[in-house]
């Protein structure tokens, strides 16, 4: 299984920011609207509340993402009124564990570039241009789209840094939810993962998204590593 260290490595290579900028103790992001995982600042070892001042400094909206050994961060920025946003859960499994079912024709192709439909599905879940963005800026990367009952379904977007796979942005139709399809998608990215040489397969899934956490649950990963993010009162989001 893969470390939480490889794991977050994978999360930046394969939802890379616009640019990054090493600053003392932190890496500072800017993700031109493409959201808070590719504009918050991370720490590389323990801050001073000085340092954090100086993080402040340099972004226009201060936002830290918090992982599981940045306890006494946390406890810094809380002390300053950060409040927390969106807890995340880091999954992973061996490939093997989705492709010992093949999948069923027609019902979900790895594509590249992205078709219409699947920049429509996406939009229809808040997936906009500036996250289509950060898909293109990845390396090795592919997109999944899914077909229920003849008719497009979900998209998805994978990418592969080493070997880890890590699936992004899964977003299913409303009305063809309930049905499989996000399980397909998986199954999908998996074996095309397979195929670029990696042997390990990753998802970031909010712990406020109940449904999805069983779901992958079910379908064989485990939790490597989790996240959150700290924004102060004031601050707009990203």
């Amino acid at each position: 299984m893969t470390t939480p260290d490889a794991f977050y490595a994978g999360i930046e290579a394969t939802w890379p920011p616009a640019s990054s900028t090493r600053l003392g103790v932190w890496t500072l992001r800017d993700g031109q609207g493409g959201g808070k995982r590719v504009s918050a600042a991370t720490a590389h070892g323990p801050t001073t509340p000085e340092e954090i001042a100086e993080a402040e400094a340099g972004m226009p909206h201060p936002l830290f993402m918090i992982t599981d050994k940045d306890g006494a961060l946390d406890d810094q920025l809380a002390a300053r009124g950060y409040e927390v946003l969106d807890p995340t859960n880091g999954y992973a499994t061996p490939i093997t564990t989705l492709t010992d079912i093949p999948v069923p024709r027609v019902t979900a192709f790895a594509v590249w570039e992205p078709l219409a439909i699947m920049e429509e599905i996406w939009a229809a879940g808040g997936i906009g241009p500036a996250r289509l963005a950060i898909m293109h800026r990845a390396k090795t990367k592919t997109a999944i789209l899914a077909r229920h009952k003849d008719k497009p379904a979900g998209a998805a977007f994978v990418a592969v840094h080493g070997s880890i796979a890590m699936v992004h942005a899964v977003e299913v139709l409303e009305h063809q939810r309930r049905a499989g399809v996000a399980q397909w998608m998986m199954r999908r990215a998996a074996f095309w993962a397979q195929d670029q040489g990696a042997d390990t397969i990753a998802v970031l899934c909010t712990q406020a998204n109940t449904a999805a956490n069983a779901l992958y649950q079910q379908l064989g990963f485990t939790r490597v590593c989790g996240y959150h993010y700290r924004q102060a009162p004031s601050t707009a989001k990203p």
